[in-house]
């Protein structure tokens, strides 16, 4: 079991940068392959961006490719997202989640925390 807890949301000019974290609670955070996910107002949630459990393997939705940027510090038991060149469609309340292993399905979640890009 493992409990997450995002943070470094806000509002910010279209252009800017953000860096969302996500600690998490529990035992073998480094087993544990992490995730951003986004949902907008009326939209589905969106994958936004993965890394492995060992860190060696990043995956970025098309959207946020070249502009975003994950990493995480096992040490910290913290998953980041470097957020650049925001764009007012990047507005969205943004979940951490976390899978065991290399398993296809995340199974924990934040609450999320909310971004808003002003145009």
């Amino acid at each position: 079991q493992v409990q997450l807890v995002e943070s470094g949301g806000g509002l910010v000019q279209a252009g800017g940068s953000l860096r969302l974290s996500c600690a998490a609670s529990g035992r073998a955070f480094s087993s544990y392959g992490m995730g951003w996910f986004r949902q907008a107002p009326g939209k589905e949630r969106e994958f936004v961006s993965s890394i492995r459990w060992s860190g060696g393997l990043t995956d970025y939705g098309n959207s946020v490719k070249g502009r975003f940027t994950i990493s995480r510090d096992n040490a910290k038991n913290t998953v980041y997202l470097q957020m650049n060149s925001l764009k007012p469609e990047d507005t969205a309340v943004y979940y951490c989640a976390a899978k065991i292993g290399d398993s296809l399905r995340f199974s924990y979640w934040g609450q999320g925390t909310q971004v808003t890009v002003s145009s």
